[in-house]
């Protein structure tokens, strides 16, 4: 007979699968609202806790809001409902619908945001940019690893483009359209700390989110002609990717222990931006 979990039953669940051991020391993952006593029969993923998911949750009766990004990043003196962040807060509470983040232990976790987006993009051998300090071998951020067959950054790009979800951003490369690439590193969500590793690893490309100038201006400078060159993609959308595979996870290991709870991914897209303006349109 199928059994409903409590919330203390799911978050065991989801410390196995997203461990929060694997969390950069400044990120603020785990429960963020809840009673752990409470009953969980729907859970909802999304990337960003912004008001659209949280109506979105709120209105379907989830018990569980599942985000990527956190809601309280940064320390705040109130969540006093005349703020945005505060009404987020009394609206889940208000509604009985509690809130968890899996950031960046969702990022460096096997099976997380960038296995993911190894997988995707058919990268072989795939090995994290940056091992964890105190996990297994698999785990950590970033991935690099092979491409079965090699094909031209252009080309490469074109995948990219058409793989991520739509965004107004699109997708930015920086490089020889025509060079051959085999090569690839990667990283979900803001990557240009590891853009270093990506050089050591000796990759022909880097694909990640949120490319500054001067981070982007200096590795191209430092590298000459040479590699990697750079895929900047949208932060949402590199991260997006790893929804329905960590809502299929999360389904399994509750089934998997008898529970009977609905999950669901969110399809709204929290990319900030609405629209591009480019040469000639």
């Amino acid at each position: 007979m199928p059994q409903t979990p409590s919330l203390q039953d799911v978050l065991d669940i989801a410390e196995e699968l997203w461990p929060t051991s694997l969390a950069e020391s400044w990120d603020a993952v785990g429960l963020v609202a809840g009673r752990r006593s409470a009953p969980v029969q729907k859970i909802h993923f999304a990337v960003d806790p912004v008001r659209p998911v949280i109506e979105e949750a709120c209105g379907a009766d989830a018990d569980l809001l599942i985000t990527h990004h956190p809601l309280l990043l940064r320390p705040v003196s109130t969540v006093e409902a005349g703020t945005f962040k505060g009404e987020l807060v009394h609206r889940l509470i208000e509604s009985g619908c509690a809130l968890l983040t899996a950031h960046t232990n969702g990022d460096s976790a096997v099976g997380g945001v960038n296995d993911v987006l190894a997988e995707i993009f058919g990268l072989e051998d795939a090995v994290p940019l940056k091992p964890a300090d105190d996990g297994l071998d698999e785990e950590g951020l970033g991935r690099i690893g092979t491409l079965p067959q090699g094909t031209t950054l252009g080309d490469f790009a074109a995948t990219v483009f058409s793989t991520l979800p739509s965004v107004a951003g699109g997708v930015r490369v920086a490089g020889d359209r025509d060079a051959f690439i085999r090569r690839v590193a990667l990283c979900g969500g803001a990557g240009d700390s590891l853009l270093e590793a990506a050089r050591r690893a000796e990759a022909d490309v880097f694909i990640t989110a949120d490319l500054r100038h001067h981070p982007a201006s200096e590795a191209r400078e430092a590298v000459g002609e040479s590699r990697p060159y750079l895929i900047d993609v949208s932060h949402f959308a590199s991260e997006w990717m790893w929804l329905p595979a960590a809502a299929q996870a999360l389904d399994r290991a509750l089934g998997d222990r008898g529970y009977d709870v609905e999950v669901a991914v969110s399809g709204i897209n929290s990319d900030p931006w609405d629209f591009v303006i480019t040469p000639g349109h």
